[in-house]
């Protein structure tokens, strides 16, 4: 059946609840997109998931599990068009078509080569009723990463400034706790929980020691991949990312030249070392780090610093989203600016965004903006 029948209220019910479904698993499921899935018969909801933590199995898989036999002549409600290619699993699609699922009701179109309408040709030879475009504009901000990777090919990066009223991160001595408040730095957190990796310079892991985890109460297993650029491999090897890199992925990316040797040192802890091509100053180009990550599965980054590292990315003009976070505190220009030198001789030249949105967070305030197209 090739024709689409009308859209129903009932049908944007139950894909509002798979879009639900697919929010819960977000920065939990790569490589893979987290995608929601929601099985209906005679009105009712008989089965539902998300894909799994990892990224397998997916979330049609997990459904029809649940499911059973009672998922023949079913409606399945789907945030991304089901998969049509074989990888460590079958093709979603085929799973349905072999459920005897009737009807398929998909939010957006899955633009990967390996996909890209594939899965819904593949149902409807089938016979099932495919319907498209339900709740497509809630789907692509669900799934706003995911897409942006795959036309694209690097991941999303938003950068993420917590500074003074005069744009500084720290005092001339370095002293940094805390600019911001605890609900500030509460919303940094579920921001970290969010995304597939969380990414710094050497600098700000020599200065600050840091964990680079999630601490929020219940998603702290929800930790991101954790990403150093050193070009020089210098991270000490008695530091928190490195001690705990047995328990979360932590993942150095220095340059090509780089001897293999000391490279080989980190393997003992668990530690991923990823060289990459270096520009004129010895640094990885943000084109090759993003192109790395992306080829390791990563559709997200948070960027947290420090300065140097903030510079590099939005003269890369590779920065979609910029969370300025904004304490009312001034610390005057012998503090740390959050972003280092731009070369800026002509304003047509400099990094524009275009505001999306103003929360206060307890004193503080967030600010949301994205890269102008």
């Amino acid at each position: 059946m090739t024709s689409e029948s009308p859209i129903s209220a009932a049908d944007r019910a139950f894909m509002a609840v798979a879009l639900r479904l697919a929010r819960r698993g977000r920065g939990r499921t790569a490589d893979n997109p987290s995608v929601g899935c929601v099985l209906v018969s005679n009105g009712e909801v008989i089965a539902q998931a998300r894909t799994s933590d990892g990224g397998r199995p997916h979330a049609e898989a997990n459904a029809l599990e649940r499911a059973g036999s009672a998922a023949r002549g079913a409606t399945a409600y789907v945030t991304l068009e089901p998969c049509a290619h074989w990888g460590r699993t079958p093709p979603c699609s085929q799973a349905l078509v072999e459920a005897g699922i009737a009807r398929v009701v998909v939010a957006v179109e899955d633009p990967d080569p390996r996909v890209d309408g594939g899965g819904l040709a593949m149902m409807r030879t089938a016979g099932i009723e495919v319907v498209t475009g339900v709740e497509r504009a809630a789907g692509e901000a669900v799934h706003a990463d995911y897409l942006a990777c795959r036309r694209t090919g690097r991941p999303s990066v938003t950068l993420k400034l917590a500074t003074s009223l005069d744009g500084r991160i720290a005092t001339a001595t370095g002293a940094s706790r805390w600019i911001t408040g605890p609900e500030a730095r509460a919303r940094g957190h579920l921001m970290r929980a969010r995304h597939d990796a969380i990414l710094v310079g050497a600098g700000t892991a020599a200065a600050d020691d840091p964990d680079l985890t999630c601490r929020l109460p219940g998603l702290t297993a929800q930790s991101p991949v954790r990403v150093v650029l050193d070009s020089r491999l210098s991270l000490s090897r008695s530091s928190r990312l490195v001690t705990t890199a047995e328990r979360i992925p932590t993942w150095v990316i220095c340059r090509k030249d780089v001897a293999a040797q000391r490279q080989l040192g980190y393997g003992q802890y668990g530690v991923v070392v990823l060289p990459v091509t270096a520009d004129a100053e010895g640094r990885p180009t943000i084109e090759a780090v993003l192109s790395i990550l992306a080829e390791r599965g990563i559709k997200s980054v948070l960027v947290e610093g420090g300065a140097a590292v903030a510079a590099a990315f939005l003269l890369a003009n590779a920065v979609d989203t910029l969370a300025l976070f904004r304490a009312p505190v001034a610390i005057g220009e012998e503090g740390k600016p959050a972003i280092g030198p731009l070369d800026v001789a002509d304003l047509a030249r400099a990094s524009r965004f275009q505001p999306a949105g103003i929360e206060h967070l307890g004193t503080d305030t967030l600010e949301t903006l994205r890269r102008r197209t």
